[in-house]
């Protein structure tokens, strides 16, 4: 299918829709009347569509692009689904609505891939089941399975396009959690009390229609959301030692209820109740404990993990799903920093045999840019001066040269998604293949 314009629909991919994207579609008209009704407060608000496709609130002229914003602003709240707040007066039917036919034609075009087909469809799905109540709950993992991928890299804002399009949201957000953390795919509330919180708009929504740019490791990246041990206050020792050395805890969760946080007990707690204390019970070891949101940037979180060394993780119903601890911060940043010093190693010891084996005017014409000098060589740089085949013979390696290229291909790739600082760690054959290559550099870097 194509637009009056003669631009195919399929550009739609990767994108949100936008109003203009309807009027161009013909199934939106300028001047169509639009209605936003706070039920609520009994409230009624209304707002025009212009030419350029912008939401023009009555009686003020303010023009906006968002269908989110023109309603946040028209209301005076912090955070709402313009999409689903407007109603096309004339059609008596929400502007998603409208942009759910949109993206049924468009997805209908032949042109279009089965991979979007298939996408398009199960987030129909989703969306039906939101909307009756019984939302779709799937990990992480699966759902960037829906787009191909297997982390949460640069088809991120593709992903959120996708959801938002169709009116979803995750809960809690995806981005602020583990890989094999569970989601709801749900719609986000009507009316949202209290502050805007990432992910209550799809997509967080901006005033331009964009999205909001997110790149924070977050407390929840840390730790799955599966709920957490915990014992009573009222409990004994005994039962709160039992469940520490059963699961190997240095600390354990005291709670009420799920939203009831009494504190903790931890070893050192623990012993010096028993010292004060004959018969000692639980509310007698009882420590302070930190409670943070699943989206706080675990920047923010660090000094208290330093003086605590944990910290207990609330979902977004406010109950407590997880812990944190120095440990996981220690684990994570190593997953991190092992990556960076592999590669750090690869390049300098690349550098290294080139530099002892040619001269920089032999490298100069298989790079394609001007270098001068061997520390501006970048791994594909590397790759195409080892894919010539004189300087592979002046190596003297006895190795076959298409699989060492091919490997150092992946090797380049691995390294580009490391320096664009995608959340997830890499994956453990994607930190081998670092260590593989750097023992295998290291036995034949003597050019002698």
């Amino acid at each position: 299918m194509v637009t009056g314009d003669g631009r195919s629909m399929h550009l739609i991919d990767g994108r949100r829709v936008t109003v203009p994207d309807l009027l161009e579609a013909g199934l939106l008209k300028a001047g169509a009347k639009l209605e936003f009704k706070r039920k609520r407060i009994g409230a009624t608000f209304d707002a025009t569509v212009t030419g350029t496709g912008r939401i023009r609130l009555e009686p003020d002229g303010e023009e906006f692009r968002s269908p989110s914003r023109a309603a946040m602003v028209a209301a005076g709240m912090r955070a709402v689904d313009g999409w689903r707040a407007w109603v096309v007066v004339a059609e008596k039917r929400l502007l998603d609505s409208v942009r759910q036919e949109f993206l049924d034609r468009a997805i209908s075009a032949a042109d279009r891939e089965a991979g979007d087909q298939r996408v398009h469809e199960r987030l129909r799905q989703a969306r039906t089941r939101a909307d009756q109540g019984d939302p779709e709950r799937i990990t992480v993992r699966e759902l960037l399975k829906l787009w191909g991928v297997t982390d949460r890299g640069d088809q991120v804002g593709r992903i959120e396009a996708g959801l938002a399009n169709h009116g979803l949201v995750t809960s809690p957000g995806f981005r602020a959690v583990t890989l094999d953390t569970v989601v709801s795919l749900t719609t986000p509330p009507d009316e949202p009390e209290g502050p805007a919180i990432p992910d209550v708009l799809p997509a967080t929504e901006d005033d331009e229609g964009g999205g909001d740019l997110d790149v924070r490791l977050t407390v929840g990246n840390l730790t799955p959301l599966e709920g957490v041990t915990f014992v009573g206050p009222n409990g004994s020792l005994h039962e709160a030692i039992t469940e520490m050395l059963l699961n190997d805890f240095s600390q354990l969760a005291v709670l009420s209820g799920p939203r009831n946080v009494r504190g903790a007990v931890t070893w050192r707690s623990i012993a010096q109740a028993m010292h004060r204390k004959s018969g000692a019970g639980v509310a007698d070891a009882l420590v302070r404990a930190e409670v943070v949101a699943y989206d706080r940037d675990l920047f923010d979180v660090l000094p208290t993990l330093q003086q605590r060394e944990f910290v207990l993780v609330t979902d977004e119903s406010k109950a407590v799903k997880g812990i944190v601890t120095t440990a996981d911060v220690a684990r994570r940043y190593g997953e991190m920093a092992t990556p960076f010093f592999q590669l750090g190693e690869l390049d300098q010891t690349l550098r290294w045999i080139l530099r002892g084996a040619l001269d920089l005017s032999t490298v100069q014409p298989l790079c394609g840019r001007d270098v001068q000098s061997f520390d501006q060589l970048t791994f594909g740089d590397y790759q195409r001066i080892l894919e010539n085949k004189d300087v592979w013979d002046r190596l003297g390696w006895p190795l076959d040269r298409a699989r060492f290229i091919s490997r150092l291909a992946k090797i380049r790739h691995i390294r580009n998604s490391v320096m664009h600082f995608h959340p997830d760690p890499l994956s453990e054959d994607a930190v081998e293949k670092l260590r593989n290559f750097n023992i295998l550099l290291h036995r034949y870097r003597d050019p002698t």
